[in-house]
């Protein structure tokens, strides 16, 4: 056998076992989220939250609302977050310096009037050319800045919120009514906490009238549906997993829920960053694990937030090459964490893992596939190689998704007709054959990208949910 021939089989061999060590890793965090979520649902069934809040001592929330060229949805999507259920909250609108009619519409429609605001900003931000009440919604707040971008146009409604929590959404995230109280609970049992995440999920499909979701389905649509089952994957078994061993890297910048003080000590958002909402978890537990080693950054398995997934191959390989140069960005930057006793597990297993599966996997996958198929037209591979390869590249996704379809079933049960099970289960064994390897294109792209240098943001165009029916 020639010397390429030697170096393609142990290549070969290298791919099988990083599939392999990817498979046991999730077969154990199956495991741990499947017990996690089992204690999240019983302590939630019986726990009226409401009537908790009002009696506790409930933390004020400034939910923050980053809008660029919103005009279409703004208003409703406004009146939506409006009926929120939460004792005290503040909604604060940051108009990123639209070019189109966003902010004449949040002023039309909700009677702004511009108000004296003091310059005593404590996180840097683009200027703020003025601030908004509404006199008939005492809780609307509304900003009016410069074009930053979201990280910027995030931070300048920290500078305005005046409570102790802030959540962050997306304008066109559409979150469940008692999200709020949900997603507090964490800060008001342990005080150690500093930041929550929540579980997002699909709304393509799901009917949707003035900004809630009246009825859940699934999108015609095969990308879409895809993305749903990819969505429970992620949620419910990997942030869920890391959760119990305090690893959460990511908060989804769709809905994501902070202590106001701990972001305004790290300086808020890293303006320009690919991976805002990466970047920020990361640089929270390094600042205050330092100070107190018990410092939390929790996640809640609730689905208490919806979005709209792309439907086209052009959006969505946007949206991957742009996580992946994010994901690459935030390990780069805060590569001092890896291998670093001083953070506990997530220095020794989460981010390696990060390290080995989201920046490296992509290229290991892709070349894995090309070798792979080079040595088959060869005939270099046995037939129980060949097999062993299959099952453990191709099955092991199927059964990880059935799983997740499974679970989510147990818990949540959000897909109320047989129907919609029977299309996911469906969709969990045919993503694994096209729609995983062009993911895995996708990401392997966004690794060339970042490296040669091709980093700057493009447009995500969505089509809107405002009337959408399944």
């Amino acid at each position: 056998m020639s010397e390429f021939l030697k170096i393609l089989m142990i290549f070969n061999y290298l791919v099988l076992f990083y599939f392999l060590t990817l498979i046991t890793i999730y077969i154990i965090l199956n495991i741990v989220s499947f017990f996690k979520i089992l204690s999240y649902k019983n302590k939630i069934e019986f726990a009226d939250l409401e009537r908790i809040f009002k009696l506790k001592n409930y933390k004020p929330i400034s939910v923050i609302v980053p809008a660029y060229n919103e005009g279409n949805n703004i208003v409703e999507n406004v009146k939506s977050l409006l009926q929120l259920i939460y004792p005290q909250f503040q909604l604060v609108v940051v108009n990123d310096g639209s070019k189109d009619d966003t902010l004449k519409k949040l002023i039309d429609n909700f009677s702004l009037k511009q108000i004296s605001f003091p310059d005593l900003y404590k996180i840097k931000s683009e200027k703020i050319n003025a601030v908004y009440k509404s006199k008939d919604i005492h809780n609307l707040t509304v900003v009016d800045k410069v074009n930053g971008g979201k990280a910027d146009a995030i931070n300048a409604g920290i500078n305005v919120a005046k409570y102790p929590l802030i959540t962050v959404i997306d304008a066109d995230s559409i979150l469940e009514r008692d999200c709020l109280l949900k997603i507090a609970q964490p800060f008001i049992e342990n005080e150690s906490v500093i930041a929550v995440g929540g579980t997002i999920r699909i709304a393509n499909g799901c009917e949707v009238k003035k900004g809630h979701i009246i009825s859940v389905g699934l999108s015609s649509n095969w990308l879409a549906r895809f993305q749903v089952v990819e969505y429970l994957r992620a949620f419910l078994f990997g942030r869920t997993g890391f959760d119990v061993i305090n690893g959460i890297l990511i908060i989804s910048g769709a809905f994501s829920c902070f202590k106001r003080d701990a972001v305004v000590e790290i300086g808020g958002y890293k303006r320009g960053s690919i991976g805002e909402d990466m970047e920020i978890v990361m640089r929270l537990h390094k600042h205050f694990r330092k100070i107190n080693p018990d410092t939390k950054i929790t996640f809640i398995p609730d689905p208490i937030c919806w979005t709209e997934a792309p439907e086209s191959l052009k959006i969505l390989m946007r949206q991957r090459t742009r996580w992946q140069k994010g994901t690459i960005e935030c390990l780069l930057i805060h590569k001092d964490i890896l291998f670093n006793h001083d953070y506990g597990l997530m220095g020794l297993i989460v981010v390696p893992y990060y390290l080995i599966y989201e920046f490296l996997g992509p290229v290991i996958e892709f070349l894995g596939y090309i070798f792979f198929i080079v040595s088959l037209l060869l005939g270099i591979l046995s037939t129980e190689f060949t097999i062993a390869f299959l099952a453990v590249a191709i099955l092991y996704g199927i059964v990880l998704s059935i799983l997740s379809v499974i679970l989510e079933e147990l818990s949540f049960k959000k897909y109320p007709k047989i129907s919609h099970l029977l299309t996911l289960f469906l969709t969990a064994v045919v993503e694994n054959f096209g729609y995983r390897q062009l993911t895995t294109w996708w990401r392997f792209k966004g690794t060339i990208e970042f490296y040669i240098g091709k980093r700057q943001w493009e447009s995500m165009e969505k089509k809107g949910l405002s009337s959408q029916k399944s």
